[in-house]
């Protein structure tokens, strides 16, 4: 894979975290496929959550924008390739979530992003999010 390519990924994964910052549905509409799949598992929980479908993702993604009144930032680091080939890939990244509120900032949680990207004409896009959390993010 050529670095073009892998830019290209590293900026998607980049908008993934903007635009949920950001509350920009446009933006977070783009990111991922029609039948991607998002899994949270949250350490010292049992179970996982698991979200199927673009739908379901968005969904969870703007409810949880609705409800939210402090200011996240996900910052996505680190991020290295597992797999590469000239159509998908796979890529580990570090998350750090911090909240602003009342002039207070604090860290949040920390995990680890494992994500399968596949070019759906002529875009990156998530095909699969694996999000494993060190605690809640509440």
């Amino acid at each position: 894979m050529d670095s073009l390519k892998k830019q290209e990924i590293l900026e998607l994964l980049a908008q993934a975290a903007y635009g949920f910052d950001e509350g920009d549905i446009p933006m977070l509409r783009n990111v991922f496929t029609e039948k991607s799949i998002f899994v949270i598992n949250i350490a010292g929980e049992e179970g996982e959550a698991v979200y199927k479908g673009y739908k379901a993702i968005m969904d969870l993604q703007i409810d949880a924008l609705k409800v939210q009144t402090d200011k996240r930032r996900h910052v996505v680091t680190n991020t290295f390739f597992t797999k590469e080939s000239d159509n998908q890939a796979s890529t580990i990244s570090n998350v750090l979530i911090t909240s602003v509120e009342d002039g207070v900032i604090r860290l949040v949680t920390s995990g680890i992003y494992r994500d399968e990207v596949v070019l759906e004409e002529g875009q990156w896009k998530i095909a699969s999010r694996h999000l494993d959390l060190d605690m809640s993010y509440a």
